[in-house]
């Protein structure tokens, strides 16, 4: 089973691991307790993206107002179907917090996308694609591969790269031309800068350009991928995720903008990833599978003390979390709060100051 590149990957993982009553896994909390659990942080969760076969890895615009996502859109009911190319893959849609706003796609409906993000200004947006090159489902995606298991493979097709929009999509510029996977990319706060990932060395490792795409410059310098770059809400830190120990269970790791300051936050024995700021810049969400390759949840991280603290409780894959900018609110990627078990987005209002849960289900 292949999957494209790009964040995404990891929603794969969590569904192709383990199976939740498998030994050694706790057993699952009751509706009640997670409610209870995720109340300590969390109220007023609910399903932000609808409609669409599978949604995810999702980021709010600068005035809090939209979110620019990733999804794969339903199939016309058919008789015969003759699948298209790519028609299961990502493409990136944008749409207004407003109930039932419709979601629009804004990247070319070719090929596969991932890692979208808006500009500072609010004015343009950020994403990688595939739609330049042949098709994944003619031509099989080359370059290198991350995989965990016999089951899972994650291509970095040498066809993605990096491309700036308008909101509407329209405009439509490529700032990556180098051989070799680039995607995975974000913008400083100054909206002067795009952190991203690139094989064009060989090997997965994060870089610096110019938000025309210009003087890309080398930040990570070991073996092992090192992707899902953010730049911290000052622009002065990096925070990311890697393969470093060559182990396959990625660790969350830390950096100056120089690459002089790197710092491993993580050091575990499970998949950590996802990694991003808080507004105050004082602490880090990621996921982790700690408690699972089926069951992936959020947990908070003070990146001086190393002080964490576990967010979601709810059975299944939550990953990919993201604050709006002004820290109210949490967005993130599951599936495992769906009907149907297939990703889609969620949204919670957030609690700065944590409220105790009941002392029962704390216990638990």
């Amino acid at each position: 089973m292949v999957f494209a590149a790009g964040s995404s990957f990891l929603l794969a993982l969590a569904l192709l691991g383990q199976h939740p009553s498998a030994k050694g896994q706790a057993p699952a909390l009751s509706d009640q307790e997670v409610a209870r659990l995720e109340s300590r942080r969390l109220t007023n969760i609910r399903q932000a993206t609808s409609g669409l076969a599978k949604a995810g890895e999702g980021y709010f615009s600068p005035d809090g107002g939209s979110i620019i996502f990733q999804a794969v859109p339903h199939t016309a009911p058919a008789i015969f179907h003759q699948p298209k190319p790519d028609e299961d893959g990502y493409q990136i849609f944008l749409g207004a917090l407003k109930a039932d706003s419709s979601a629009k796609m804004v990247s070319t409906g070719k090929g596969r996308c991932t890692c979208s993000y808006f500009h500072p200004d609010g004015k343009s947006i950020l994403f990688a694609s595939t739609h330049l090159s042949p098709s994944t489902d003619v031509e099989p995606p080359k370059g290198p591969a991350y995989s965990r298991t016999a089951r899972y493979r994650w291509e970095f097709p040498d066809s993605m790269d990096i491309f700036s929009a308008n909101l509407d999509g329209s405009n439509l510029v490529r700032l990556t031309d180098a051989p070799g996977y680039d995607a995975e990319g974000s913008y400083s706060p100054d909206g002067s800068k795009i952190v991203f990932t690139s094989f064009r060395d060989g090997d997965g490792e994060i870089y610096i350009m110019d938000a025309d795409g210009k003087n890309p410059r080398r930040i990570t310098h070991s073996k092992g991928y090192d992707g899902g770059p953010f730049f911290s809400p000052d622009g002065k830190r990096i925070i990311y995720r890697s393969d470093r120990r060559g182990d396959d269970l990625l660790q969350i790791y830390m950096n100056d903008v120089d690459g002089k300051s790197e710092r491993a936050l993580t050091q575990n024995e499970f998949v950590n990833w996802g990694p991003y700021w808080r507004p105050d810049g004082k602490e880090i969400i990621y996921a982790t599978s700690k408690h699972g390759h089926s069951n992936y949840e959020l947990y908070l991280m003070d990146v001086e003390s190393g002080r964490e603290e576990r967010v979601t409780y709810h059975e299944g894959f939550d990953g990919l979390p993201v604050f709006s900018p002004d820290g109210g609110r949490l967005m993130w990627t599951s599936s495992g709060r769906t009907a149907d078990h297939k990703s889609q987005l969620f949204i919670a209002d957030y609690r700065p100051s944590p409220v105790a849960p009941d002392a029962k289900a704390a216990a638990r």
